[in-house]
């Protein structure tokens, strides 16, 4: 039997609070719930009390005053302990839990922290050393679905007759393809150009280049079957994003006019779902969001739905606004390109929250991660320690019933001895991800 719906007792109304409600007391722990203003409409419900007033057989939480504000502010954060768990936005005497769940949850998830001034990196991105996450050490664990749980057993002391869902976990492989051929796919100035460079410092290189462009040998980054043969064999659920933007010094995808490349974009559709790669200049450009996203609908004969920046390069709340308008309606982007772990802290997809209009939108949000980059470039670790940071990913993710979400790239899994040990780390994550 489904138990009564949750009443939540507030002197004020307001957007912030109905957003983040419905993340933790609806997506995470199954509730229906109602936000009141008037003490007299809350009946014999479950009644969380978010005031500083007194109401008899309530569940008290004394309000951060985040969640009744416009715009935004610097915020203190002092770090505690609560049931293990750091904790902020810390509570008075006579709450029933030491900390504003609410109010800490939607700093985190909505990266208030990133509408913020802050030090940028050398691609303008927000930098994880600059997170309270990393600098608290709890960006390894996805910490607003971890509260969610302490509440529900909390709840369940004051509500015994509360009945909460048990989230699923699940896994979801993702695949950028920023340069899906060596050689093949690029115009001719650019092939007779590199025919140059190599002929002079690569002794035989020229020869090879010539056998793999007129077919005589498979080209290197052309790992798809690799790829597609240890997914289907782990029947893993998976996503490829192809770029189509101009080339630049960031961007060495080929031309969306190629032929070829357009047959290998038709080949990946024919089984997975197609996202769009926005170029470099297009994670700040959303004019160039949709040029790109009508390229590749050209290509694809439908609508474009899904989309992650190159280079992870998201800029709050620019980024977003711009894939909404490009007729986007999921972004994989939210993580860090230089550390693993959970940058909204939460395991689960979301619907993105401006909060400079404060307004939530139609957009979802599916956060990752673990990308092969961060561990193998921004990191250099090596496949062993590789290997560690990702079980306790996943372990993490699977406790609290989250979506586990991993980047790769063709790029990392070449068949060469240098790749080797990444193609092991690939094969392993992908046999302990699966939810049996």
């Amino acid at each position: 039997m489904a138990s009564l719906p949750v009443k939540i007792y507030s002197d004020n109304d307001s957007p912030r609070l109905r957003y983040i409600a419905g993340i933790i007391l609806g997506d995470i722990l199954g509730l229906s719930w109602e936000v009141i203003t008037d003490k007299r409409k809350l009946g014999k419900h479950p009644v969380i009390n978010y005031s500083n007033d007194n109401i008899s057989g309530s569940f008290k939480i004394i309000p951060d005053s985040i969640l009744f504000e416009k715009g935004i502010c610097v915020k203190q954060i002092l770090i505690s302990d609560w049931r293990g768990l750091p904790v902020f936005f810390q509570t008075t005497s006579g709450s029933d839990l030491p900390f504003d769940i609410f109010a800490a949850s939607f700093y985190l998830v909505t990266r208030y922290e990133e509408y913020l001034e802050f030090e940028h990196d050398e691609y303008g991105r927000f930098c994880s050393s600059s997170s309270i996450a990393l600098k608290y050490g709890f960006l390894d664990k996805p910490i607003i679905d971890l509260w969610a749980r302490e509440l529900a057993k909390t709840f369940l002391k004051r509500f015994p007759t509360l009945v909460f869902r048990r989230n699923e976990y699940k896994a979801l492989l993702t695949i950028d393809t920023d340069q899906p051929f060596a050689y093949p796919g690029k115009n001719i100035f650019r092939t007779i150009g590199g025919f140059f460079r190599e002929n002079k410092s690569i002794p035989g290189s020229v020869s090879n280049r010539y056998r793999i462009i007129t077919k005589e040998e498979k080209d290197p980054f052309d790992v798809f079957d690799y790829m597609i043969e240890n997914i289907k064999k782990n029947d893993v659920d998976t996503r490829f994003f192809f770029p189509v933007g101009d080339h630049s010094k960031f961007d060495r995808n080929p031309s969306w006019k190629n032929e070829e490349y357009r047959n290998l974009i038709h080949r990946i559709a024919d089984t997975y779902q197609i996202g769009l790669h926005p170029s470099f200049i297009a994670g700040g450009d959303g004019s160039l969001i949709n040029t790109e996203a009508v390229r590749l609908k050209s290509i694809l004969g439908k609508d474009v739905c899904i989309s992650r920046f190159h280079y992870i390069r998201l800029f709050m709340p620019r980024s977003y606004n711009n894939v909404l308008m490009a007729g986007i309606s999921e972004d994989y982007s939210m993580g860090y390109p230089d550390e693993p772990g959970f940058r909204a802290g939460i395991a689960r997809p979301y619907f993105f929250y401006n909060v400079s209009d404060d307004v939530q939108t139609n957009l979802k949000i599916i956060p990752f991660q673990i990308m092969d980059g961060t561990l193998s470039d921004y990191k250099k670790l090596d496949a062993d320690t590789s290997k560690e940071i990702i079980l306790n990913l996943i372990n993490e993710t699977r406790k609290v019933g989250g979506l586990f979400v991993s980047i790769w790239h063709n790029t990392s899994l070449l068949d060469n001895e240098e790749s080797k040990g990444w193609r092991e780390v690939f094969e392993f994550m992908i046999k302990n991800q699966n939810p049996g």
